[in-house]
């Protein structure tokens, strides 16, 4: 299980970048077919919702599909996991859940900071491609259960998120995360270009 920024769906008291199509043009299986024509056949992954909690699980044979679920119909909780996988290398991509152990919220400073260090990858990748659909972005820190309700300061975790999607702006990105990329500006008739990003830390509320 991992942290899901709350996205458009799921609402929530966190900032958002400001959502720019019809919200009924965020239906999660929009994004499950995107998956499905990028990587079903060449990387043997499916991308399901229902889930109560996001979860990656590796196929169990050589006949079998990876399956790669995200919480409920959560048009932002597909995209954060498409985020996780499109990162995953080769190794991680064998382990369930990537190999990754989530501590729940609540968590302390030092295990904040370490929650903070794996999710800002993917919490900007996700942002690139909430970009593409035109949807808005929520950054999440995912820890209300702080201890004695103190919510850890959001300022490093945002310029580490802004600072991992303007690199990826400048070098590219991962070659499956290019690929889901370019399709959907496609579905979603965004036609964005990586290079022309307008990537500001105004954007990145928390």
């Amino acid at each position: 299980m991992r942290a899901v920024p709350n996205g458009g769906a799921l609402g929530g008291a966190r900032g958002c970048h400001a959502q720019l199509r019809p919200a009924d043009a965020f239906q999660a299986r929009r994004l499950e077919q995107v998956f499905a024509d990028c990587f079903a056949a060449g990387w043997r992954t499916r991308l399901i919702g229902g889930a109560e909690e996001p979860y990656y699980q590796p196929a169990e044979g050589p006949g079998d599909v990876h399956l790669l679920s995200y919480r409920s119909d959560y048009f932002a909780s597909a995209l954060h996991e498409i985020a996780h996988w499109c990162i995953a290398g080769d190794r991680r991509r064998q382990l369930p859940d990537f190999g990754y152990w989530y501590t729940p919220d609540g968590r302390t400073a030092e295990q904040q900071r370490g929650f903070e260090t794996v999710e800002a990858g993917p919490q900007a990748l996700e942002w690139i491609f909430s970009l593409a659909c035109g949807y808005r972005f929520c950054i999440s820190l995912d820890n209300l259960g702080a201890p004695e309700g103190v919510m850890p300061d959001s300022g490093p975790f945002r310029q580490r998120v802004l600072s991992r999607a303007r690199a990826w702006r400048r070098r590219g990105l991962p070659h499956r995360a290019g690929l889901f990329l370019r399709a959907l500006a496609r579905e979603f008739g965004t036609d964005l270009q990586l290079a022309d990003l307008d990537l500001n830390a105004a954007d990145l509320t928390a």
